[in-house]
C-alpha cells in the first residue's frame, strides 16, 4: 500500500499555521487598502507565450509547464520524438504553464483590460505562484506572493510610497529593524557604460550582486572569467569601497558616473528618494543604498528594492520590487511606466516564527463547546448555539453522547476556552452551566447572560 505524501517543495498547513498566515495576509491587505490599492485576481495558469521569455533563461527553466489535454503526443511526429529534444517537443505538447510570479500576469491584465482601467491603476494581488526550484529553507515550489503595483505614472513619489508601505507592514507585524535596500538600474547601466562593458551588463551585474557572498576578489575573478578586461575592473574600484551615509555614497557615485547621462539620472533619482524618505522618516525600517543590488534586470528599468530581515535572522530577502518602464510593451502597450513590490509571505512567516512575534490569539477557534448528554439535551443546546452564532460567537456541539471525560479532553486538545453543560437540571431551570477550561470556574447562567459572558 502506497504511503501518502506530497510533492517536494509543497506543504500542508494545520489550523494554527493557517491562522498565522491569515494574520500576515490581513495585515498586508489592511495596509494595501490604506495606501489606495485595489484587489484583482488572475488565473493560476497562463498561456505559455505569456510567461516564456520574460524572466531570462534561468526563469524559463523554472516554469512549470502543463501537458495539453487529451492525446498530447499526437502532434509530435516520429522524427521529432526520436530526437528526444525537450525544447522542441515541449511547445507541441504544452500550451499552458503555471504562473511564475504575479507581475507578468498583471502586465497582461493591464493590456487586456486597458479600456476598463482608470490610470494610474493601483492594484494588489495575493495568490500562489509556482517555480520548479530546488527546495530549501525558505524556498518552496508553491508559495504565495503578495504584490502591489501602480501602473501609468512615472512619478518618483510612487517609489517613496512603496518604501513607506514596506515600513508600515513590517511595523504592524512587529518586525522591527528590517533593511530596505535600494539601487537603480540606470546606475548599473551607467557603471557598465563607464567601464566599457555595456555588452556584458547582465554578466557584470550578476557578478556584482554576489559581493556580500564571495567578496571583492571573488567578484573580480568572476568578471574576468566573463571577459571583462582588467582596465575596466580598475575603474570599478570606487564601487568596492563605498562608505558613509546615503548622500555621501551618492556623491561618490556621481563622481564615478560623471560621463554617463543615464548613470547620472539614476543617481539623481536615488537622491530624491533618499532625501524625501529622510525628511518624512520611517517608523522602524531603515533605507540603505546598495549598488550591488541587481534583481529583476530583465524588466526593471529604474529603482530596484529588496527587503532584508533583521540581522539576527539568517534569511534571504523577504520582499522586493522595482520600477519597470516597458513591461506592458511585451504585450503591445508602449510607454506605460509602472512600479511594484512583493512581500515574501513564507519567509516572513518563518522570520515571525523564529522571533516569536505571532500574537497568541490569532488561531481561529470556537469560543465554547456544548457537551452532548443525549438527544433532548442536544436540541436544547443547539437552540442556544444558534442564538450565539447569530450574535457572532463561535460555538459548537460535541457530536456524540460520549463520556464526559472524553468530551472535556476534546475541548482541552482543541484549546477551546469554555465548555457549556446543558443536562436535565439545566433544562428544568432554563439555564446553562458555563465552565472556564483554564480556571475550572463554573457559573449557572440564563441564555442572555451566557451570550454576554461569551461575547466579552
Amino acid at each position: 500500500m502506497l504511503k501518502p505524501s506530497i510533492p517536494k517543495g509543497t506543504r500542508d498547513f494545520n489550523p494554527v499555521e493557517v491562522g498565522r498566515r491569515n494574520y500576515i495576509f490581513d495585515t498586508i491587505k489592511k495596509n494595501f487598502a490604506l495606501y489606495g490599492f485595489q484587489p484583482i485576481e488572475t488565473p493560476s495558469f497562463e498561456n505559455s507565450e505569456t510567461l516564456m521569455g520574460k524572466y531570462g533563461e534561468e526563469g524559463d527553466r523554472l516554469i512549470f509547464k502543463l501537458l495539453n489535454s487529451g492525446d498530447f503526443l499526437s502532434k509530435v511526429n516520429d522524427t521529432l520524438y526520436s530526437e528526444k529534444d525537450s525544447t522542441k517537443i515541449t511547445p507541441k505538447i504544452s500550451e499552458k504553464a503555471l504562473r511564475y510570479d504575479l507581475t507578468v500576469p498583471f502586465a497582461r491584465y493591464v493590456v487586456q483590460h486597458r479600456n476598463e482601467i482608470t490610470f494610474p491603476f493601483k492594484r494588489y494581488q495575493i495568490q500562489p505562484v509556482w517555480r520548479a526550484d530546488r527546495p530549501q529553507k525558505g524556498r518552496f515550489r508553491e508559495f504565495y506572493q503578495c504584490d502591489a503595483d501602480v501602473v501609468g505614472s512615472k512619478s518618483l513619489w510612487q517609489e517613496v510610497e512603496f518604501i513607506q508601505l514596506y515600513d508600515a507592514v513590517f511595523t504592524d507585524l512587529g518586525l522591527k529593524g528590517v533593511t530596505i535596500k535600494i539601487n537603480n538600474r540606470k546606475i548599473l547601466s551607467g557603471i557598465a557604460e563607464t567601464i566599457g562593458a555595456e555588452d556584458k551588463l547582465i554578466d557584470f551585474t550578476v557578478a556584482l550582486d554576489k559581493l556580500d557572498k564571495i567578496g571583492e576578489e571573488g567578484v573580480k575573478k568572476e568578471m574576468r572569467e566573463k571577459g571583462i578586461p582588467e582596465a575596466a575592473l580598475e575603474k570599478l574600484q570606487p564601487l568596492f569601497s563605498l562608505k558613509g551615509s546615503a548622500i555621501e555614497q551618492l556623491q561618490s557615485l556621481r563622481e564615478l558616473l560623471i560621463n554617463s547621462t543615464m548613470g547620472t539620472q539614476g543617481v539623481e533619482e536615488l537622491e530624491f528618494i533618499s532625501k524625501t524618505i529622510e525628511t518624512l522618516g520611517l517608523r522602524t525600517a531603515s533605507l540603505q543604498i546598495d549598488v550591488t543590488l541587481a534583481r529583476g534586470l530583465n524588466y526593471y528599468t529604474g529603482a530596484i528594492l529588496e527587503v532584508s530581515a533583521p540581522a539576527e535572522v539568517k534569511m534571504g530577502s523577504i520582499g522586493g520590487g522595482g520600477r519597470y518602464d516597458d513591461l506592458t510593451s511585451i504585450f503591445g502597450l508602449k510607454d506605460m511606466s509602472g512600479m511594484g513590490i512583493s512581500f515574501g509571505l513564507d519567509r516572513i512567516y518563518l522570520v515571525l516564527e523564529e522571533l516569536n512575534l505571532f500574537p497568541e490569539t490569532i488561531s481561529e477557534n470556537s469560543k465554547a463547546l456544548f457537551l452532548n448528554f443525549g438527544e433532548q439535551e442536544s436540541l436544547y443546546a443547539m437552540k442556544a448555539i444558534k442564538e450565539l452564532r447569530v450574535n457572532g460567537v463561535a460555538a459548537e456541539l460535541y457530536p456524540d453522547a460520549a463520556k464526559m471525560g472524553k468530551q472535556m479532553g476534546y475541548a482541552d486538545k482543541r484549546d477551546i476556552p469554555f465548555t457549556v453543560l446543558a443536562g436535565e437540571s439545566e433544562i428544568e431551570q432554563q439555564v446553562f452551566t458555563l465552565k472556564n477550561m483554564k480556571t475550572g470556574e463554573q457559573r449557572s447562567l440564563d441564555l442572555t447572560a451566557l451570550k454576554n459572558a461569551l461575547k466579552s
